[in-house]
């Protein structure tokens, strides 16, 4: 079956190209999501005019994806989660997280293009690449840390309760009263 692409499908094609596909995908999954049309003679035509108007709205996205992108590479995300031992966070710092936490300072960007191999488990400093647009991706920096009080302070609370030295004769006493 060919098809006229209407939107760019991963690992088939962009806006405008004519594909050959199988039929079932071609049907249960391009047609009824509107993601592409049949290749008609008529449609063959129309996808001309289509693709001339691609191009247009193409530039238009390209340019604001471009200035989102300069935006966003001045960003900095900070999240602070609970953490366990060796820094290592109680879940994680998801791609929806970082989409959340961008949509609330102002940006609106689809958590479908950042790309996160897996989510951040640790706490530190990660560069995360978001990709706007075919041809422009930014590159954003998410900072990590722990909510709980800082180690040094947390080791020097943790006395050994067993022993406390009295005050007026020196001597230790293992009970706390």
């Amino acid at each position: 079956m060919e098809v006229i692409l209407k939107e760019d499908v991963n690992k088939l094609g962009h806006r405008g190209d004519v594909v050959k596909v199988a039929d079932g995908y071609g049907r249960n999954y391009l047609l009824p999501g509107k993601l592409a049309m049949e290749a008609t003679p008529a449609n063959k035509a129309v996808i001309e005019q289509m693709k001339a108007s691609a191009i247009r709205k193409s530039a238009s996205e390209k340019g604001g994806a471009e200035e989102l992108a300069a935006k966003l590479n001045e960003l900095v995300l900070n999240f602070e989660r609970k953490t366990g031992e060796n820094d290592h966070l109680f879940g994680s710092v998801t791609s929806s997280d970082i989409a959340h936490e961008l949509e609330v300072q102002g940006y609106k960007v689809d958590r479908r293009k950042i790309h996160l191999e897996n989510p951040l488990r640790t706490v530190g400093e990660f560069h995360v690449p978001i990709k706007l647009h075919r041809e422009v991706s930014a590159h954003l920096q998410v900072n990590i840390k722990s909510d709980a009080p800082e180690r040094a302070t947390e080791a020097a609370e943790d006395i050994d309760d067993t022993a406390f030295k009295s005050t007026y004769t020196g001597e230790v006493d293992f009970q706390r009263e």
